[in-house]
C-alpha cells in the first residue's frame, strides 16, 4: 500500500472532562437514533402500500428512496450551518422541524401525498452532518474515531424502524408509529435546548458558506473519502431500505418477516460501526476500510445467485459486518484529515455522497427487477464497484488514520 499521506487535522481537543463527553455524546447518538427511525419510517410499510396503493415495483422504489436523496443533499446544507451555529442549535431545530413531515405522512393517503411527505421527511436523515461536527469537536484526535462509531451507532435506528414501525402499525394502526416518532422528536429537540451543549472552546466558522463548502469539496481526502462512503454507507442504506422488498419477493417471506431480518441486517452494521472507528484508530484505517471493502465484494457474488435461505442469511449478516466496519473506518479518517472548523463542512460532502449512494441502488435495482424478473444483475453490479473501490483503497488512497 503507499505511504502518501496529506495533512492531518491538527491535534486540538476541548477542555472538557469526561462526564461531559459521555453527555453530549450520549445525546448526540440518541437524537441520531430517533431521527433516523424518523428517515426510515416508510421503507418497512413499503410492502403494505404497495399492496394498498397497487404500486409497481419501481413506484415502491421511488418511495422508499426519496428520503434518502432528500437526507444526503441536506447535509452539505446542514453540514455547513452547523460549522456556523453550533451543534446543538442545529440538532434541535432539525429534530423539532421532523415533526412536520412525520405528522403529514401519518395520515396520508395517496401516492403523490407519500412522496410529498417522503421528500421532506429526507431531512432527518441529514442530522448525520450536524453529529460528526459536534462530537467530533468533544474529543481529542486519537480518540474520534471510536467516539464517532459510537455516535453512528444511531443508525440503529433504522433497525428499530424495521422492527416496531410494522408492528406498531399492524396492531395499534398505520398512524400510530408516525405519531409515536413525532413524540420523540419532540423530546430529542427539547432536550438539546435543555442540557445541550457545544464544545469549549468551539469557534463559529466566519466564512460564507459556498466558501466553506467549496473548500471542503476541493480537498483529495474529502473527495476520495466522499467515494468509499458512498460505498460503504450507500450500501448500509440500500439494504436497509430495498432487503425486505428483495426477501419477500426472493424467498416468500411475510412482510414482517422480511422487515425483521432486514432490521437485524441494520442491527449488526451499526454495531460494527464503532468497532471499525476503534480498529482505525489502532491501525492504518485504510486497512481496515480495504478488506472490509474485499469481503463487501465476495459477499455480494454469493448473494446474487438467490442461494438457499441459510447460506443467504451468512452472506447477507457478513456484508452488514463488512459495511458497518467501513463506516466506522471512514469517518475515523476524516475526524484526523479535516482541520477541526472545516469538520461540519466536509461532513456534508461525505454525508451527502452516502446518502446518494444508498438512493441510486434502490432505483437501479426496482428497474432491473421490472426488466429481468432477478435482482442477480444488480448485486453483481454490487460486487464490481465494491471490488473497485477496494483496488483503490489498497493502493492509491492518500488518506491516512496516523
Amino acid at each position: 500500500m503507499t505511504t502518501t499521506a496529506l495533512p492531518a487535522a491538527p491535534e486540538t481537543g476541548p477542555a472538557a472532562g469526561p462526564r461531559a463527553r459521555v453527555t453530549a455524546l450520549v445525546l448526540a447518538t440518541a437524537g441520531f437514533a430517533v431521527n433516523f427511525w424518523a428517515w426510515a419510517l416508510l421503507s418497512p410499510l413499503g410492502p403494505t402500500y404497495k399492496e394498498l396503493l397497487a404500486l409497481s415495483p419501481f413506484e415502491v422504489s421511488l418511495l422508499v428512496a426519496v428520503p434518502v436523496v432528500v437526507g444526503s443533499l441536506g447535509r452539505i446544507v446542514l453540514g455547513a450551518l452547523t460549522d456556523r451555529y453550533g451543534g446543538r442549535l442545529m440538532f434541535a431545530l432539525a429534530s423539532l422541524a421532523g415533526v412536520v413531515p412525520v405528522l403529514f405522512l401519518a395520515f396520508a393517503q395517496s401516492y403523490p401525498a407519500l412522496l410529498a411527505g417522503g421528500l421532506v421527511l429526507g431531512l432527518t436523515g441529514a442530522t448525520f452532518a450536524i453529529g460528526v461536527p459536534y462530537v467530533n469537536a468533544w474529543f481529542p484526535p486519537q480518540r474520534r474515531g471510536l467516539a464517532l462509531g459510537v455516535f453512528g451507532m444511531g443508525n440503529i435506528g433504522t433497525a428499530v424502524s424495521g422492527f416496531a414501525t410494522p408492528w406498531l402499525a399492524e396492531r395499534f394502526g398505520r398512524p400510530v408509529p408516525f405519531l409515536v416518532v413525532a413524540g420523540a422528536l419532540v423530546l430529542v429537540g427539547l432536550a438539546f435546548l435543555a442540557v445541550g451543549r457545544d464544545a469549549p472552546g468551539t469557534q463559529p466558522a466566519s466564512e460564507p458558506f459556498m466558501t466553506r463548502f467549496l473548500a471542503a469539496a476541493r480537498r483529495r481526502d474529502t473527495k476520495e473519502l466522499a467515494g468509499m462512503y458512498a460505498l460503504t454507507f450507500g450500501g448500509f442504506v440500500a439494504f436497509g431500505v430495498y432487503l425486505p422488498l428483495y426477501l419477500k419477493a426472493g424467498y416468500h417471506l411475510t412482510t414482517a418477516d422480511a422487515a425483521a431480518r432486514a432490521a437485524g441486517f441494520v442491527l449488526l452494521a451499526t454495531l460494527a460501526r464503532p468497532l471499525g472507528g476503534a480498529l482505525a484508530d489502532r491501525l492504518d484505517g485504510r486497512r481496515v476500510l480495504g478488506v472490509a471493502l474485499a469481503v463487501v465484494t465476495a459477499c455480494a457474488i454469493i448473494v446474487s445467485f438467490t442461494p438457499v435461505m441459510p447460506v443467504a442469511t451468512v452472506a447477507f449478516l457478513t456484508m452488514a459486518l463488512a459495511l458497518g466496519l467501513g463506516n466506522g473506518a471512514v469517518f475515523a479518517l476524516l475526524g484526523r484529515a479535516i482541520p477541526a472548523p472545516m469538520v461540519g463542512s466536509a461532513t456534508g460532502v461525505v454525508g451527502a455522497a452516502g446518502g446518494l449512494g444508498g438512493f441510486l441502488p434502490p432505483i437501479v435495482m426496482g428497474l432491473i427487477l421490472q426488466a429481468t424478473g432477478s435482482y442477480a444483475i444488480g448485486l453483481m453490479l454490487l460486487a464490481t464497484m465494491a471490488f473497485g473501490a477496494f483496488v483503490y483503497c489498497w493502493f492509491i488512497l492518500g488518506v491516512r488514520s496516523e
